[in-house]
């Protein structure tokens, strides 16, 4: 999507002039709306919640003064909306007559690291394009009708989602979101052989790792990861070589100590498959 936005109104990856947007649209009948919307709903909310986001408000758009469509339909979508929300336990605000011009919605705005509100998730009717296009469907009475239609987007901006998410965790991405997971430090040039064999055996599990095989000193490469917010540093050195282990630090300075490679899958898998947000 691209619009013309005013230089003093763009705001790094939060408000852009082009975005890409994760747009769907769902048809359906009458009967099928309340379902259809509740499932989006819920889609939407596991999503934020399993990036960690607790913390959004919800509005509930309705009809405004000019529109176009049947008033009867506006009154089912717009119960359809307050069903769904309410099945959710969400609280909501009601926008009176702040929908758009085709059709009420749901909006979710979500705080970031500053507790600015970002718009984000829309699940929106449109009763002006099924007209436009003459859609229609037989029903089980062998009659045509007009199909109901849900526009969605359950991140709104992709940009702007990568953007919340970077401030929300302050780069320090949770293991199963970080770009690098794990990072191994051969001590000297004797250990780096065996580091490229434990790097194989991490990436052959699906681990994202790295060899830090640089000439710096351990302490300067250990505080790079730091840096760079890797979740795993693994040191391995002639003891760890000899061993068949690795010494597990955490970018939190923790040292965990020596642990077998088996050991360390283990416990990075299980981080990763719990979805864990710390």
């Amino acid at each position: 999507v691209y619009r013309y936005e005013r230089s003093g109104v763009l705001h790094g990856l939060m408000r852009v002039r082009g975005f890409t947007q994760d747009d769907a649209h769902i048809f359906c009948a009458p009967d099928q709306i309340e379902e259809e919307i509740s499932r989006v709903l819920s889609f939407s909310l596991f999503f934020w919640r399993s990036f960690g986001f607790d913390e959004y408000e919800v509005y509930l758009s309705t009809r405004p003064e000019r529109y176009v469509g049947d008033p009867e339909r506006w009154a089912l979508a717009e119960e359809a909306l307050r069903r769904a929300l309410e099945k959710e336990g969400l609280a909501y605000e009601v926008d009176e007559g702040a929908g758009a011009f085709y059709g009420p919605k749901i909006d979710i705005s979500i705080k970031d690291a500053l507790g600015r509100l970002w718009q984000c998730t829309t699940i929106q009717f449109d009763f002006n394009l099924p007209e436009r296009f003459d859609m229609t469907f037989v029903g089980e009475d062998g009659q045509e009708a007009r199909p109901y239609m849900v526009h969605r987007a359950l991140l709104g901006s992709l940009e702007r989602f990568l953007g919340i998410l970077i401030e929300h965790y302050g780069g320090a991405f949770p293991v199963w979101l970080a770009p690098v997971q794990a990072i191994l430090i051969p001590i000297t040039d004797r250990n780096v052989g065996y580091a490229g064999e434990v790097q194989s055996q991490l990436r052959s599990v699906g681990l994202r790792t790295e060899v830090d095989a640089r000439g710096e000193r351990m302490q300067a490469r250990i505080r790079d990861a730091q840096l760079q917010k890797i979740p795993y540093m693994l040191v391995v050195g002639d003891r760890e070589m000899e061993a068949g282990k690795v010494a597990v630090r955490l970018r939190t300075e923790e040292d965990l100590g020596p642990h077998s490679v088996e050991d360390f899958i283990a416990m990075a898998q299980e981080a990763i498959a719990e979805k864990r947000l710390n």
